[in-house]
């Protein structure tokens, strides 16, 4: 069953969409992805198919044709408007028309229609679009195809607008009718160590003995029911590069296209003795999705833990690796939002304790993804004092008002930097790397088989190291040559994290070939230099991947811009509509069109109205009936009256499950374990009406349990991980304590962990030597989670001066069959 958001489809009628083929041609940091998808009419009467699908959301949609019969029709970019009425004036008059536009919410949701298809008519529609990189945590280059759209929620009285993600037609994963193929040709300046993927892959093939070019297929069968994400590995990667790409023949000199343009790769080197130091202060706000989503497991595999799980580990995580003397506080969000405290709160064990009983009581029970009311929130709030402001954003992505949301971060940018995660498959890119680039941060994905803790334990990690602050760039180039810079200015720079920098070089030098750009800045006090030096010379045949990303960068810097002047600022908008014309790349304000008029002979027959689902996963325990809570009952701009309507379907439909479910049940069944299934029905329905409702309609009993109700979706309770158990047991100082429940981690009885302890020792000392052995000879494939509270442990044990250390280390050992040295725990 295909379940709607918006516009009703028809049920069980044929779905046009049968295939997508994709092309990536990837180099060195960047890719052009080509797409190709096949359609085909099997209706009666002429058809329009509707297609509502995400991009990445630094995407650069740059070419789009369509071809019926041995015809193919190639898109021009116009602007929005326009390009939406000669889509209309085409299929009123009976012709094909095919038309691609932005979502006026979130950059990353695009709609394609496709138009006037004839009864029987097959049609194949190609788009192009070039993207960055990102860098992930184990110096991986990740490229996602996006292939699930969650509903994207929009705050109460927001106008829905026409955004595409108004009319998204989904179904449960695993049930998507059209497939995918897949294969990458990589090219890197560096040899390709290795290529991943969420997904499996056909081996690896080289082309070359240097290793510098390969090619990578999905394997046959993969329906598009995930996001596919391909990890690449370079040798060198944190190696600078520069790529100068020569004018478009057919450009006027002087004009973006008409000029070469440059594209750097800097990994900025900080000094060590500068990295070894970690502040000691700031405010870190950690702002967590509770939204009902976020009960979703992390991945599709079986045994996984849920969203909202894992957030609870990392917070534990987190909690316990703050430095002594920072200020915190966590934040829940979803239709409204709770603080664990009034204000900010200065970090100790009372501080620490009480907000870890508030973790464990954390549910996924708030409704809908609204952020923009608890980022006002916190924004309304002063800063601390010489306590720079830190914001951990949690979320899987939901949101419909993208675009007003990085709008208010930026605003608010100069008061604190943000570091965002999004989480499961569908988040809204736009959005994670939005907030992070807006707030000089640095934005995650965690997707498939992810783990959340590392990448959130690596940001953290960027958070307490020393504020780059007043960065400058250079260029240098012969006098003959002039450098337009295309990049916005670099606000953050990170340890071994990329910047990337476009510019648009006019003139041309009769006799220095050579160029260099400088980066100045100052950490620590200290005044750091980074210098990459580039040949001028052009590189042909890159297909004008390096012009489009280029003028991608400028044109969503003049959308924010005008977005902030609200559009009162004359020639924005209109430079804008010329740069995306000239480039061909997509905008904000322009959408690409194109018309195929055939024979000229209109369509005849009444013109139907189809929605191409897209993949929508569910939410855990919706699976009991065939109903898809995630995008049925989520619909962002439905009417009370059709929400009430469609609450009354959803229990009904959820009755006749559990009617269904009494006949069946075998005679001795006691009346607890009948109504706990009912109440536990009930409760899947908790954050649309109420229970006392839900309970009415589905003919609980009177005694069904309030507690049954509230609980989440069943699982098999997860056996404890013990590393998580000895973090959970570290004080806010840094140190354990010799207590039965650190035995138990350590797989000792309390006398056999206190018999070997040197005489002159503290117990807390001992306990805090024991559980740094333990890290350190059992979890080192873990240490990027745990370093941070390491490092606390050293801190305070060096702070207790004792004299011993080294025969504390030797006792450690000999208890736990380790071999660590004294050196290699920080002692």
């Amino acid at each position: 069953m295909v379940n709607c958001c918006g516009l009703v489809t028809v049920k069980n009628e044929p779905v046009p969409l049968k295939s997508i083929v994709v092309e990536v041609s990837v180099q060195g940091h960047v890719a052009t992805v080509s797409s190709t998808l096949q359609y085909e009419n099997q209706e009666q009467s002429p058809l329009e198919a509707i297609f509502v699908f995400p991009l990445p959301g630094e995407a650069a949609v740059c070419r789009f044709s369509a071809k019926i019969g041995q015809t193919e029709v190639v898109a021009e970019v116009q602007e929005k408007q326009k390009a939406q009425e000669q889509y209309d004036d085409a299929l009123s008059s009976g012709q094909q028309a095919f038309l691609l536009e932005e979502s006026d919410e979130s950059p990353d949701v695009f709609k394609l229609s496709v138009g006037s298809l004839p009864p029987g008519e097959k049609a194949s529609v190609s788009l192009d679009y070039v993207t960055e990189l990102a860098v992930q945590a184990d110096d991986g280059l990740r490229l996602c195809l996006p292939a699930v759209l969650n509903p994207r929620y929009l705050p109460q009285g927001s106008d829905s607008g026409s955004g595409g993600s108004a009319q998204v037609s989904s179904v449960p994963a695993g049930s998507v009718p059209y497939s995918l193929s897949l294969s990458a040709h990589v090219s890197s300046p560096h040899p390709i160590s290795r290529v991943e993927s969420n997904c499996p892959l056909d081996p690896l093939n080289y082309l070359n003995t240097e290793k510098t070019q390969a090619t990578v297929s999905l394997a046959a069968g993969h329906q598009f029911d995930r996001d596919v994400e391909l990890l690449l590995y370079y040798q060198d990667t944190y190696q600078p590069t520069a790529i100068v790409e020569a004018a478009q023949a057919s450009a006027k000199p002087g004009s973006l296209m008409g000029d070469p343009v440059v594209m750097l790769s800097l990994y900025p080197e900080f000094p060590k003795d500068v990295m070894s130091s970690m502040t000691s202060h700031g405010e870190f706000l950690f702002v967590v999705d509770r939204s009902g989503s976020m009960e979703c497991p992390m991945h599709l595999g079986s045994g996984s833990q849920d969203r909202i799980g894992s957030a609870r580990d990392t917070l534990l995580l987190l909690l316990k690796s703050l430095p002594m003397g920072c200020y915190f506080n966590i934040i829940g969000f979803g239709s409204s939002y709770e603080s664990f405290f009034p204000k900010s709160v200065e970090y100790s064990q009372k501080t620490m304790d009480e907000a870890l009983q508030k973790v464990k009581e954390m549910r996924a029970d708030l409704g809908g993804t609204e952020i923009l009311q608890p980022l006002k929130h916190i924004y309304s709030q002063p800063c601390l004092p010489d306590q720079p402001r830190q914001l951990f954003l949690f979320t899987d992505g939901e949101v419909g008002n993208t675009k007003e949301v990085l709008d208010l971060v930026k605003t608010n940018a100069g008061s604190h930097r943000c570091f965002s995660f999004g989480i499961g498959e569908g988040a809204s890119t736009a959005l994670i790397s939005g907030v992070a680039k807006q707030a000089r941060g640095h934005a995650q994905f965690i997707t498939g088989q992810d783990r959340m803790q590392p990448k959130v334990m690596q940001s953290l990690r960027f958070a307490l190291q020393p504020a780059v602050v007043d960065i400058s760039v250079k260029w240098n180039v012969p006098k003959e040559v002039s450098v337009t810079p295309l990049s916005p200015p670099i606000r953050v720079v990170f340890q071994g994290q990329r910047a990337l920098l476009y510019a648009q070089l006019t003139g041309e030098s009769s006799g220095d070939t050579e160029g260099s750009v400088t980066v100045k800045y100052s950490l620590a006090k200290q005044p750091v230099e980074n210098q990459l030096s580039f040949s001028l010379k052009p590189t042909e045949n890159t297909g004008m991947t390096v012009h489009r990303l280029g003028a991608r960068t400028l044109i969503q810097s003049l959308e924010v811009e005008e977005r902030e002047q609200d559009g009162e600022k004359e020639g924005v908008k209109e430079k804008v509509i010329e740069l995306s014309v000239q480039s061909g790349v997509s905008s904000a304000f322009t959408a690409f069109i194109a018309v195929h008029k055939g024979d000229g002979e209109a369509l005849h027959g009444p013109l139907l109205h189809r929605h191409v689902p897209t993949p929508m996963l569910k939410l855990r325990g919706c699976s009991l009936t065939d109903w898809d809570f995630s995008s049925s009952v989520l619909e962002r701009d439905m009417k009370l009256s059709e929400l009430d309507e469609k609450a009354d379907q959803l229990v009904c439909s959820a009755s006749k499950f559990v009617v269904g479910t009494k006949s069946k049940m075998h005679k001795r069944s006691s009346m607890s374990a009948k109504n706990k299934t009912e109440g536990l029905l009930a409760s899947r329905v908790k954050g649309f009406f109420s229970k006392q409702r839900a309970c009415e309609v589905l003919e609980c009993d009177e005694d069904c349990d309030e507690e049954d109700f509230d609980s989440p979706a069943p699982t098999s309770k997860p056996v404890r991980d013990p590393l998580l158990q000895l973090i959970s047991l570290q004080k806010a100082s840094g140190s354990w304590v010799l207590e039965a429940a650190l035995a138990e981690v350590l797989v000792k009885t309390e006398e056999e962990v206190s018999k070997p302890k040197p005489a002159q020792v503290d117990q807390e000392v001992w306990a805090t030597v024991l559980a740094l052995v333990w890290l350190y000879g059992f979890k080192m494939e873990a240490q990027e989670e745990w370093q941070f509270l390491a490092m606390k442990a050293v801190s305070w044990i060096q702070a207790q001066k004792v004299a011993s250390v080294s025969e504390c280390v030797q006792a450690g050992n000999t208890l736990l069959g380790c071999q660590v040295q004294k050196d290699t725990l920080g002692l």
